[in-house]
């Protein structure tokens, strides 16, 4: 039997589906009330009759019978194909994983007096990281009496940050913790920009406009 479960929401005549667990609702013969309120495959109201006869009604068809609101009085069940809903769920669910973009937090490391040779390289790698839509922290590292001066921690964090430029927001500023400072950059969220008129809907609205 399928593991999957449609919940349903009956208030008077409006409708409203989502999955839910298996493990929170009975199916066929789990379902030990005496009477139920029946929806049909096709989501027509059947009304409250024994549970017998609906699990009878659902044998029939040869679908399964599904307590879908437990808590309704009576409690709700739907006549329906599990294996069909689970393999057009489990599709459903693998598509949004393909469009669904991970966003994950990537660390480039730097000391407060660090070359410029290798500055570039750092900042290359935050520049590609960002790119591909993550955020990243960038940390100074301090070792012993570095720590007596933060504030060059603080001009190369501003020195990334500027050469990053429109391309990330600053999630978080410089912050000294322990022995590292560090500052948490995203990319910048582009606001999609509106189509450019044509010059031929351009001169449309104009002679409209004179119209009027």
């Amino acid at each position: 039997m399928a593991s999957c479960r449609l919940f349903l929401v009956y208030k008077q005549n409006i409708r409203r589906c989502s999955t839910i667990s298996r493990d929170s609702l009975r199916i066929n013969e789990e379902i030990h009330i005496r009477e139920v309120r029946v929806t049909s495959a096709t989501g027509e109201q059947l009304g409250i009759m024994p549970t017998r006869e609906a699990l009878r009604m659902a044998e029939e068809q040869h679908l399964d019978l599904v307590e879908v609101a437990p808590k309704a009085k009576p409690p709700v069940c739907r006549i329906m194909d599990f294996g069909k809903y689970r393999y057009e769920q489990q599709k459903r669910e693998k598509e949004a994983k393909k469009k669904q973009k991970v966003i994950s937090i990537k660390e480039v490391k730097l000391r407060p007096n660090i070359e410029q040779h290798d500055f570039d390289v750092k900042l290359k790698n935050a520049l590609r990281f960002v790119e591909e839509g993550n955020k990243v922290k960038v940390t100074i590292m301090f070792r012993g009496r570095e720590l007596s001066h933060p504030e060059l921690g603080k001009e190369v964090l501003g020195r990334v940050a500027e050469r990053l430029g429109d391309s990330v927001s600053i999630e978080r500023n410089a912050k000294l913790e322990g022995k590292n400072m560090t500052m948490i950059v995203a990319p910048k969220v582009q606001k999609a920009s509106k189509p450019k008129k044509s010059k031929e809907t351009q001169s449309k609205e104009e002679n409209s406009n004179a119209k009027d």
